[in-house]
């Protein structure tokens, strides 16, 4: 028999009279003078106690109502009870990561389709891009007002090191949107797939940053499978008159009717949420597990939106694209 000093595992037995038992039993730890002649400590074979195996409480009965004496009984863990906990909460851990990510690359998704639905009849990215985040901006406000989230602590220097990101968030999204009115979504996406050889340039000639060969060499598959994606793409077009949003409007609203004012609020709403998602994500885990769970979060889009909005692929633009998305993850195993 053995025993471990902690809460969970206290003595075989014992006889205590303080009538304040009941609110110290679990946090105080008795000497052996207390242990009950339940168990023997004459034994010879019984003294050298081990700490392999701690015990814990099973049951505790009160057995002599005159001096307040309790029976406390207790058995052998093959494991401590803090393995066990931890390997649960690993476990849910996991899961709880796993939920994440198929709820991001499923609102991805579904923002895509709706946002490439409202382009098709109300070409007019640069207010859409713009409704997209005074939505998100509106939710958290109400979201904090109303308690459903804790409402952030700030300060200038918070505000100073968020605004230049914010900048450039802005200008992303609103040039995605612009670029998603003129082609299909499967190539914007397999465009973004460069993000990384834009980031390396930048951080190259602006920052002054260096960066190992093998980042340099997984630049090469991006560049080039987004060249070949790109050199049959029929459907991109710079042209755009400059029309009236309200005329635009209601010529949308001839078209497709009412839903069209769900296809604009759903695209809203779920930017937003799939955005909050992902950063809920990130919190989660590693920057470079975020860039492979981003880079198949691509490929689950453009395989959707070929298959929604019935894009002809050549197949030497799936080729571009495969190669592409394989460059990215390369990219982000070289640059861990």
């Amino acid at each position: 028999m053995s025993f471990s000093f902690k809460q969970s595992g206290l003595a075989t037995c014992m006889n205590v009279t303080n009538s304040g038992f009941h609110k110290r039993l679990i946090s105080t730890i008795c000497s052996r003078s207390s242990f009950s002649p339940c168990l023997n400590l004459q034994n010879p074979e019984r003294r050298n106690l081990s700490v392999s195996k701690p015990l814990h409480i099973s049951s505790i009965e009160k057995i002599n109502e005159k001096k307040t004496v309790f029976e406390c009984k207790a058995y052998e863990a093959d494991k401590s009870q803090p393995i066990e906990v931890e390997v649960k909460s690993e476990a849910a851990k996991r899961l709880k990561i796993g939920i994440y990510f198929a709820t991001w690359w499923a609102l991805n998704v579904v923002f895509n389709i709706y946002n490439k639905k409202v382009l098709n009849a109300y070409p007019y990215p640069w207010l859409t891009s713009t409704l997209s985040l005074a939505c998100g901006s509106l939710m958290m406000l109400i979201s904090w007002a109303t308690r459903i989230a804790e409402t952030p602590k700030t300060d200038f220097e918070f505000w100073k090191t968020l605004f230049p990101v914010a900048v450039a968030h802005t200008i992303g999204h609103v040039a995605a949107t612009v670029s998603m009115s003129k082609v299909a979504v499967s190539f914007t996406h397999i465009i973004k797939s460069g993000e990384p050889a834009f980031s390396v340039l930048v951080s190259r000639f602006l920052l002054g940053e260096t960066f190992p060969p093998s980042v340099y060499l997984s630049l090469v598959p991006i560049i080039g499978g987004c060249a070949l994606a790109a050199v049959t793409e029929l459907n991109f077009n710079m042209t755009e008159g400059p029309q009236m949003w309200a005329a635009g409007w209601q010529k949308a609203l001839s078209e497709i009717g009412p839903q069209f004012v769900w296809w604009v609020a759903a695209q809203s709403i779920f930017y937003h949420l799939y955005n909050q998602v992902s950063y809920m994500s990130l919190d989660e885990i590693s920057p470079l597990t975020f860039s492979v769970g981003n880079t198949m979060k691509r490929i689950s889009v453009i395989v959707s939106s070929i298959i929604i909005f019935h894009t002809p692929v050549q197949p030497i633009n799936a080729l571009g694209a495969a190669i592409a998305i394989l460059g990215t993850f390369l990219y982000s195993q070289a640059k861990a």
